[in-house]
């Protein structure tokens, strides 16, 4: 993937308002000409009984080009609907920036999945947003943001959420 040179950018996305303002102010800030923009997103676990994708599962999905994320049909075989605006703002920043948009998909505990994907891929800096949980929910769900910060190799930013 990396042989034009481009760093390759992930930015966790679960489609909410967070992971959508991460997701810009990482194209506004981070991203430059000739990058990969890899938008990684984990989705509840699935039920497979096919071969591949089971393999998927415990790998995750190949990258998935921008123009097959646009698919309803291809996103409902991997169980993920994006929104139309996450969409748009990566179309616009795909044709404005000159970059390369594709999109890695896992299954289960967003903590370890994305920390996975930094390592896999591997990422040159990553961008997640943060909900701003407050303390008490913050210690009975756990922080993912929090989680990647301190388990992961590459340089992250966390974009923090104001209410």
């Amino acid at each position: 993937m990396a042989e034009s040179g481009g760093r390759r950018i992930g930015v966790a996305v679960d489609f909410s308002e967070c992971s959508k303002k991460a997701l810009n102010w990482a194209i506004d800030n981070v991203v430059r000409d000739g990058d990969y923009l890899i938008l990684i997103t984990v989705a509840p676990n699935m039920n497979y009984e096919e071969g591949e994708m089971q393999l998927w599962e415990t790998v995750g999905s190949p990258l998935i080009p921008l123009s097959e994320v646009s698919e309803a049909s291809v996103m409902k075989k991997y169980g993920v609907k994006p929104d139309a605006e996450t969409l748009d703002i990566a179309n616009t920043a795909a044709r404005q920036k000159s970059i390369t948009v594709v999109m890695k998909i896992y299954w289960g505990d967003p903590r370890e999945k994305i920390c996975e994907a930094v390592e896999h891929i591997p990422l040159s800096s990553l961008v997640i947003g943060n909900r701003g949980l407050g303390s008490l929910k913050r210690m009975i769900m756990g922080s993912v943001s929090n989680h990647v910060v301190n388990n992961v190799a590459c340089p992250v930013t966390v974009v923090k959420a104001h209410h």
